[in-house]
């Protein structure tokens, strides 16, 4: 093989040359090398003052460094074209490639090579740059050094790559023969973690041994605040580190957390390995292992995490985490946790026993994978009381969740003209306080987009003819209403309602007197239900039976209704004679609307009861019977899509919709417009009006509205419902207006109120890293709130897995002039006045914020104060302290049946983050 040059040219003379005993070829050659090496020697640089060369300035080119350029033809002086013999192997079998900044310097006695200052060697896969390198002829060695500049500063030290991996070491010597080599005081990166080694001897290609190594993860590789020390280890790059005695130094202090023998894998790929436990102590359960288990790393789409807890009274929990992944197809995870919880001892009176459960699922579709059909699912089902009597401290943010709710849909779409389209879905929506289930297995739904039958092939539609148009949907649902002690059992299915739902509708739209839009449309609904009723009234009881009656029926309906509406726009401006007024104008949008609706009669459909053990009845006492007890009904009572209308039905709508906006000054001097600024979002009422009723015409008026205010940190949204009749002495509406009663024009029977208000000392709202972080995830697939008003989850360690996402620029180590901080509250109170109660039902505030006392001090708070029942909701108080590659939290909540801390500090990366302390205190026992 051969030596390249980068900055001359040299003959090349063939090896095999060197060999022979022709004493022509001999001269030849050093006649050669005596010319090449004096017109080199004339162009190396002169070295500085401040450099001075080890070596003369003189080359010497070893005859092994030069190849082929002119042989004798052998084939031609040699008759045997195949050589028996197997030709020995080269001494190089990589070309060498090196370049230097300052100069290249070759001595012929010593046989070495000299590169000076930004050195760089090339030899296979094998990388040195270094400020000073020597090449040893003789033994094949290449010595690689730093630099030392005219202040004695040591700069340029090697850089040794091989492959996939880099070290960079205060010195390295390295045999190209045998590709041994020795490192001294080496760095070197393994798989998050790097190796500071005083001496390290690579064997080959894939094996290190070292001396008093140090492993950390810390960022600061000079003076690192923690480090395992590895007095003797093997280095295998990318799959393991094996050592023998190891313990922790934190700042160079021992401590006696230490292993008489370590194995640390080494992989860029997942890994199946064991979950170490988190260990603890309950009152009223004793001693405890949680979260610990065993990760099965499937392949590279599927994992699965099997965890488990257990107390020693006797109570166990399970959970399985899996997720999965298909990059432009697909992603999700799903899981499933299980408690058996046992309070106290057997046989005391407080003694007891249960089982909670919790399945979660989640499934997005990416949208470039089909667009013609997607699926997604999000489910969270189980106990009720799951969040509630749950002792594993990751479901502490979701301990308020009220709702569970899950949905799992599959759509496909058939493109076309017109287009068809259908769905299939699965809900279920469960209430943690009433434990009442309801589900939809499944719901299916299909459309017909609209249609035009009149519309013009090329250009817009115009007039009543050509917007006219129709579409067919049908909906189908299969209902279940239940409890937790029925769920999944027999019983829930017993009472499941099943039917279907067609509609028809025709409508069309157009324009009168130019700014009014008007629409009309008439609708065709037909029900099929599998289940009817019959009632039957027993006259020796005095009780109405209703029996279910098992088959297929319909009813059909149909109604009309039209709406004109229209859109007003009004300005006020301000007097333009003021310089530069605050606030320019004023503009105020009101779009009016006004509804009409018939609905025909269909008493068709209903009957009256028939009267059962009125053998000694007449037909007249039978119907007096009958009217008395109101025993007329229709067989589709409680069905799914309602029952047919028995009374005939001619009411008017009216609504209106208000919008206010501003414009005023810009704070921007350069600004040449004025600033647009929301004043409502919306302001709405509604109410309407019922021709063919006797009493009670109109109905309550529903006022609605909200804003932004405070460049949008600030929501507000508010309600009201105004009732124009009046009650009696019994709290009854009667039909009487308020006015006429002696009151006011309307009464106000209920209202509420929201606001939410998020601020931060950024610009961006401080809940925008958290929202990404892993406890807030968690809160989200448990149902919960996206911030942390209701507080976060306490598993720290799992936390840990994002913690190197969260680096930014700090201005100082020290000092953190501009203290970060975020707050956000929510207020919420309703009214309510339905029968003169004249009370507020609920009145409510909440809150949370978080202070960043210096760069690596923060706390934060999340917590509640109610209103009307003065006291303080569920409250959490965190403080976290970064340690560098460490992390301490602490949580505490202070007061409720969920007292307890929790207190935790460990590193944060992932392949040592089992490497931890954590210690709580769990509720005490509630007698």
């Amino acid at each position: 093989m051969a030596i390249q040059k980068p900055s001359h040219t040299f003959t090349k003379i063939h090896l095999k040359a060197l060999r022979t005993n022709n004493f022509k070829i001999l001269f030849a050659l050093s006649f050669t090398v005596f010319i090449n090496t004096f017109s080199f020697a004339q162009d190396i640089p002169k070295p500085t003052d401040s450099i001075k060369p080890t070596v003369k300035d003189s080359v010497v080119v070893n005859a092994k460094d030069f190849v082929k350029n002119e042989a004798p033809d052998e084939k031609a002086q040699d008759s045997t074209t195949t050589d028996s013999i197997k030709p020995k192997k080269e001494l190089l079998e990589h070309i060498v490639r090196y370049s230097a900044k300052d100069y290249t310097s070759f001595n012929q006695k010593k046989q070495k090579l000299f590169l000076y200052n930004d050195a760089q060697i090339d030899y296979g896969d094998i990388n040195i740059k270094s400020g000073s390198i020597v090449i040893d002829y003789s033994t094949n060695t290449v010595y690689a050094k730093g630099i030392l500049d005219s202040v004695g500063t040591y700069s340029q030290a090697p850089v040794f790559t091989q492959g996939q991996n880099i070290v960079e070491p205060d010195s390295i010597v390295f045999n190209t023969q045998t590709e041994k080599a020795l490192i001294y005081n080496s760095k070197t990166e393994q798989s998050g973690g790097t190796v500071i080694a005083q001496v390290t001897k690579k064997e080959n290609d894939s094996v290190y041994f070292i001396h008093r190594g140090k492993y950390t993860t810390a960022e600061d590789l000079d003076d690192p605040e923690y480090y395992i020390l590895l007095r003797k280890a093997k280095i295998v790059p990318g799959k393991k580190i094996v050592t023998g005695l190891a313990n922790l130094f934190i700042y160079e202090v021992p401590t006696p957390i230490g292993v008489p023998f370590a194995f640390f894998p080494q992989s860029e790929k997942q890994t199946s390995g064991v979950l170490i436990p988190t260990f603890g102590e309950q009152n009223d359960r004793g001693y405890f292992l949680q979260n610990g288990g065993y990760y099965f790393a499937i392949n590279d789409y599927v994992d699965l995490a099997v965890l488990g807890d257990y107390y020693t009274n006797g109570s166990y929990g399970l959970r399985l985490e899996n997720t999965y992944a298909k990059r432009y197809r697909f992603r999700g995870n799903v899981g499933f946790r299980y408690e058996n919880l046992i309070t106290s001892e057997r046989g005391f009176p407080d003694y007891g026993k249960s089982t909670v459960y919790n399945l979660r699922w989640s499934h997005s579709q990416d949208s470039k994978a089909n667009p013609s059909s997607r699926f997604s699912a999000s489910v969270n089902l189980g106990s009720s009381t799951y969040y509630r009597q749950s002792v594993n401290q990751i479901n502490t943010g979701a301990f308020l969740n009220n709702t569970l709710s899950s949905s799992v849909s599959y759509s496909k779409t058939f493109e076309g003209e017109p287009s068809v389209n259908y769905s299939v879905t699965a809900t279920h929506s469960q209430n943690t306080n009433t434990e009442q289930i309801n589900m939809t297995l499944p719901t299916f739904q299909g459309n017909v987009s609209r249609i035009f039958p009149f519309a013009p092939k090329n250009g817009s539609k115009k007039g009543i003819i050509q917007n006219i148009n129709f579409q067919y949907s049908v909906r189908g649902e299969n209902r279940i209403q239940t409890t937790d002690s029925l769920f999944f059992k027999k019983e829930m299915f017993d009472d499941a309602k099943t039917g279907f739902q067609h509609s028809i509708p025709i409508s069309t739209n157009f324009k009168v007197f130019k700014h009014f839009s008007l629409s009309t449309s008439a609708s065709f609904n037909e029900v099929w239900t599998f289940k009817t009723i019959d009632k039957f009234y027993d006259n020796l009881t005095d009780e109405v039976i209703t029996e279910t009656v098992n088959g297929f029926d319909a009813f059909r309906t149909y109604n009309f209704s039209t709406s004109l509406g229209t859109t007003v726009y009004g300005m006020f401006n301000f007097k333009k004679d003021k310089e530069n007024p605050k606030i320019h104008a004023i503009r105020h949008v009101i779009r009016p609307s006004i509804s009409y609706n018939i609905n025909p009669a269909f008493d068709k459909y209903y009957e009256t009861a028939e009267v059962i053990n009125a053998d000694n009845l007449t037909a007249a006492d039978i119907e007096i019977i009958q009217n008395e007890n109101n025993l007329e009904y229709s067989r589709f009572d409680g069905g799914l899509f309602g029952t047919p209308g028995k009374n005939f039905s001619s009411s008017m709508g009216i609504s209106i919709a208000n919008n206010f906006e501003a414009k005023v000054r810009d704070k921007d001097s350069t600004a040449t417009e004025p600033k647009k600024v929301v004043l409502l979002n919306n302001l709405n009422f509604s109410t309407s009006y019922n021709f063919a009723g006797d009493s009670l015409q109109w109905s309550p008026v529903r006022m609605s509205g909200g804003t932004q205010l405070f460049d949008n940190k600030l929501s507000v949204n508010f309600g009201a419902t105004l009732d124009p009749y009046a009650l009696d002495n019994n709290n009854r509406r009667i039909n009487k207006f308020n006015v006429n009663n002696g009151g006011s024009l309307f009464r106000l029977t209920s209202a509420n109120m929201t606001m939410s208000y998020s601020l931060s000392s950024s610009k961006k709202d401080g809940s925008e890293n958290r929202n990404q972080g892993r406890a807030i995830q968690e809160n989200l697939r448990s149902g919960g709130r996206d911030d942390d008003l209701f507080g976060v989850s306490e598993d720290f360690s799992r936390q840990n897995e994002d913690a190197d996402s969260k680096k930014e620029e700090e201005p100082s180590a020290f000092y953190n002039f501009k203290i970060p901080w975020d707050l956000r509250l929510a207020y919420a109170v309703n009214y309510s006045n339905n029968t003169r109660q004249n009370e507020i039902s609920s009145h409510s505030l909440m809150f949370s914020g978080n202070i960043e006392l210096s760069p690596k001090w923060s706390v934060g708070a999340s917590s509640g104060y109610d209103l009307k029942n003065k006291g303080f909701t569920y409250t959490q108080l965190r403080f976290e302290r970064d340690l560098l590659s460490w992390k301490m939290n602490f949580s505490w909540v202070p007061f409720s049946t969920r007292a307890s801390w929790n207190f935790f500090i460990g590193i944060k990366s992932n392949i040592l983050k089992d490497l931890k302390y954590e210690k709580r205190r769990q509720p005490d026992q509630q007698l």
